[in-house]
């Protein structure tokens, strides 16, 4: 399978065989995910590989997703990390800012970069994985029990393993929907929307499981229409990050 066929093929994978990672396996995908672009070079991430039975168990309970970590091969919780980069710059006699806004985006790209990585070299080698956002549903929990230092949170957790099967691709947005040309183009949204909807109705209503009927911006609606997890924002500023 070639780059482009392997980015195309991409599906969660919920279900694994329980065959467990390598830790050779797992110190390569960790190296390779280490390669991706960083804003100024700062890394700013750091990953947990939860090989603990009793934390695997808790942080699926902690994150809502206990059956997703039942089975994998291999469980991390990825973080946002400014506490080496404070320790750096202690060697230089220099305290570091870390509680802007724009450190909080550096951090969060910078892991998303570094997990998209490790998950295409997962994908790569012919495991399945899943990002588990459930992470953020409990962070002070999660971060007591990995003993998180001030400067450091959990962004999402990830599995990893051998699939039981492989999902269907699902369908996603038509290019013109999310590709503007010189200015962005709000009017266009309504026809195309609609054109989607129908693609993802008769995807839901056709895929071998959990079928279901419903569409895409239905689904949107009802998900985005209240506040989530309205404690991040205090649980952030606990971790040294106040959006200044």
């Amino acid at each position: 399978m070639d780059t482009r066929e392997l980015l195309r093929s991409h599906s969660s994978v919920r279900k694994y065989t329980g065959e467990q990672i390598s830790r050779e396996t797992v110190i390569d995908l960790i190296e390779t995910a280490q390669m991706a672009a960083s804003s100024h070079f700062v890394q700013a991430y750091s990953v947990i590989w939860v090989t603990d039975e009793d934390k695997r168990k808790k942080l699926g309970e902690l994150s809502r997703n206990e059956f997703q970590f039942q089975t994998a091969g291999a469980s991390f919780l990825f973080c946002v990390d400014f506490k080496r980069l404070q320790v750096a710059g202690q060697k230089h006699g220099i305290d570091i800012v870390t509680d802007s806004a724009e450190n909080l985006l550096v951090g969060i790209v910078d892991v998303s970069l570094f997990a998209q990585n490790f998950v295409i070299a997962a994908e790569a080698k012919g495991y399945g994985i899943c990002y588990i956002g459930g992470a953020r549903s409990n962070p002070t929990e999660i971060s007591e029990l990995f003993n998180l230092p001030e400067n450091v949170f959990p962004l999402f957790a990830l599995t990893i393993g051998t699939p039981t099967k492989r999902n269907e691709t699902k369908p996603r947005l038509p290019v013109a929907a999310v590709l503007h040309e010189d200015s962005y183009d709000t009017a266009k949204y309504d026809t195309l929307l609609d054109d989607y909807d129908a693609m993802m109705e008769s995807y839901y209503t056709s895929r071998s499981a959990n079928q279901k009927t419903a569409t895409w911006t239905k689904q949107m609606a009802d998900y985005l229409i209240d506040q989530k997890r309205p404690f991040i924002k205090d649980y952030l500023a606990t971790q040294g990050f106040t959006w200044k």
